[in-house]
């Protein structure tokens, strides 16, 4: 039989990536809050009009 050797070794581990920093503008930070809360009413309004329930088919 053949010696497993080091077939199977442990990869080094990796340094994980650091996270990048933007500067941004007030007047973009404010523009970008209100894009995300038009889109959380148009998620609510949205969730509201489908039926509860689904019908359970067989």
């Amino acid at each position: 039989m053949s010696e497993p050797g080091n077939t199977f070794k442990k990869a080094p581990k990796r340094k994980p990536m650091r996270g990048r920093n933007v500067a941004v503008s007030p007047e973009m930070r404010e523009a970008y809050a209100k894009l995300i809360k038009e889109r959380e009413q148009k998620e609510e309004t949205y969730g509201r009009h489908l039926p509860q329930e689904p019908p359970r088919g067989r």
